[in-house]
């Protein structure tokens, strides 16, 4: 394998396992072939490994292959979309070859009373109406199934009126996928009506039927026609259900620039999605130095790329907070002529772009950085979640395990990069008191862990425990919070980042909690699913302790049975040998070996489990 293919490949591996549009480019960045993949790292990887695989046409593409960029989205759906959208405008030289070698593909609507819709390779002289051209026939034959289900149109090679009442209805008829014209079902107008319909939808203009098949369907519903109106009322179901599905295509957003920005401690990455017509046109992303806070960085690149690239639209949505955003609106509606609005969406549509976009910036930034995009959006969703400073790269958690007050212990667990590191695990037993109080066993244990964290800092370390942690999470309420912060600010670290989880009735992390109240998690995806993950493990990890050491206590008790032999000579007894069992089959000359017990309480052990008097 040359070099230019190894280092490809070494890329498309680093891909994730997600949906998305590939875009390859040769050596003076000509976009040469776009593609869609449901899993970006298995389909793209596969273009640089074996060329013997290959054929001959896909080969040549490959050859002149220098880099390749790539688009997340949200589903399959949306890559098919955003496919479709980006071959129409940028027209690869590969994508005719690959896709399909007779060129371009036409929808052809055909018929003086029934009308037909129909997927052709070349345009003819017979009178029907064409749409396109199109680029993929993949693509237009998915986009008139899709229509057709919808509106029930039959998807058979009958003729009508020719052969109307010529056969009993199909399946389709049953399943609700026609409305079955061969058996006299449905009349030519409302046939025809369907297909209009249908072809309406195919060309994008899905919002503005919705809104005429609902004033038809209240029309209907008047004139007491109810199946006329059931059938709208499924048709508009059917639409909405894909519209869902389409972050990458909006009727409903004209025009717009999305603007989003994931971030490291010191990298960034700025990721711009540009929307003209309701459609995904263009998407850059740009990777520079954190060099100060984010609103203020989010908007000075956001000025920035509009210096350089200028088309700027009326529509500005902003993943995050921007500093001074009136006078950066200023400056956008001087340099268009015309208002300008910068936003950050709450919800809805916009807001699912936004975090697509800003997903996309952190996978971008993760492959620069040798990172997972996953675990990188789960900890900028986290930090702007809980309006963290920085990004929560190391998490440390605690929870605290113990039986009815008896041995009292805690696990303290480390995520860093949103991964356990499991080498930096620590085991805590409750000294300080015996009983149960959870909130007092919390506050020892972090007293003890950060006032190791000080005396290592003086001598100069800086890993294990002379690590700060950009956030610490306490499996609990509110009142493990409020016992652990005046720990902290004791210690002068008040300044680090204090929160509980909260579980729910399934033991699912609910909600985060601070000293007075608690913050919704489940809307917040990869960060609801990296907290889960954390707590399960740091309880997991405690109980782990606690169940050893409640053993060992088991053990002790059983010892203690024998006389003369106290809690010392128990422990010198358990560690010399490991087990019970063990001590029970040795003989006195290896029970006097143990460290403290010499010959006189080796007899008595001896004695005791073998059933001798003294």
């Amino acid at each position: 394998m040359d070099e230019r293919l190894r280092r490809l490949r070494e890329k498309a591996m680093r891909l994730p396992l997600t949906p998305g549009v590939y875009i390859m480019k040769n050596a003076a960045g000509d976009i040469i072939y776009i593609g869609k993949a449901k899993a970006l790292k298995n389909r793209v990887s596969q273009y640089f490994g074996s060329q013997n695989k290959h054929p001959i046409k896909v080969r040549r593409m490959v050859e002149h292959v220098a880099d390749f960029d790539y688009i997340l989205v949200g589903s399959e759906f949306e890559a098919l979309v955003l496919e479709c959208s980006l071959i129409k405008q940028h027209t690869p030289k590969y994508n005719i070859l690959l896709k399909d070698d007779k060129g371009y593909t036409y929808i052809k609507v055909l018929g003086d009373t029934w009308k037909n819709l129909s997927v052709v390779h070349q345009k003819a002289d017979d009178g029907a109406e064409y749409i396109g051209p199109y680029m993929s026939i993949d693509n237009v034959y998915k986009a008139v199934d899709e229509a057709r289900r919808i509106f029930r149109l039959p998807n058979c090679a009958k003729v009508f009126p020719r052969d109307i009442r010529s056969a009993r209805p199909c399946l389709n008829y049953y399943i609700g996928l026609c409305a079955a014209p061969c058996a006299g079902k449905t009349t030519m107008e409302a046939h025809n009506a369907a297909v209009e319909n249908a072809l309406r939808l195919i060309r994008g203009g899905s919002e503005a039927m919705i809104r005429q098949l609902k004033a038809e369907m209240e029309q209907a519903s008047e004139n007491l026609e109810f199946e006329k109106a059931a059938a709208l009322r499924d048709a508009i179901k059917g639409i909405s259900k894909t519209r869902e599905k389409q972050a990458v295509y909006s009727n409903h957003i004209k025009r717009q620039d999305v603007f989003a920005v994931a971030e490291t401690a010191d990298k960034l990455c700025l990721s711009v999605f540009r929307f003209d017509d309701g459609r995904l046109t263009d998407s850059e992303w740009f990777i520079g130095e954190d060099v100060g806070e984010l609103p203020a960085v989010r908007g000075s690149m956001i000025a920035d790329y509009y210096a350089m690239r200028g088309n700027i639209p009326h529509d500005v949505c902003v993943d995050g907070e921007v500093e001074d955003a009136e006078a950066l609106t200023q400056l956008l509606a001087e340099t268009r002529g015309g208002p300008v609005r910068v936003y950050v969406p709450e919800r809805g549509e916009n807001r699912a772009l936004a975090e697509l976009c800003r997903a996309n910036a952190a996978e971008k930034l993760a492959q620069r950085l040798g990172r997972k995009g996953r675990e990188m959006e789960a900890l900028q969703e986290l930090q702007e979640l809980l309006g963290l400073p920085r990004l929560p790269d190391y998490i440390e958690s605690y929870d605290i395990s113990h039986t009815d007050g008896q041995d009292n212990v805690a696990g303290m667990v480390v995520f860093f990069e949103g991964k356990p590191l499991k080498s930096a695990y620590r085991r805590f037993a409750v000294k300080g008191f015996t009983g149960q109080d959870d909130y007092r066993s919390m506050a020892e244990v972090l007293s003890r862990r950060f006032n190791e964290y000080l005396t290592r800092r003086e001598a100069g370390e800086t890993e294990g425990f002379a690590r700060k942690p950009d956030l610490i999470l306490l499996d609990g309420g509110k009142g493990q919070v409020n016992a652990v912060a005046p720990v902290l600010e004791s210690l002068g670290l008040g300044d680090i980042p204090l929160f509980g989880m909260v579980k729910d009735s399934k033991h699912r992390t609910r909600a985060i909690a601070t000293g007075g109240g608690e913050i919704a998690v489940s809307d917040r995806r990869t960060a609801f699913t990296l907290l889960g993950n954390l707590q399960e493990e740091v309880h997991r990890y405690s109980i782990a302790y606690h169940r050893q050491k409640q053993k060992k206590s088991m053990l002790h008790l059983t010892l203690t049975e024998v006389p003369g032999v106290g809690s010392a000579k128990a422990k010198s007894l358990l560690d010399h040998f490991g087990t019970v069992n063990k001590v029970r089959q040795a003989t006195e000359a290896e029970l006097a070996q143990a460290p403290g017990v010499g010959p006189e309480l080796a007899r008595k052990v001896y004695a005791f489990y073998h059933g001798e008097g003294e």
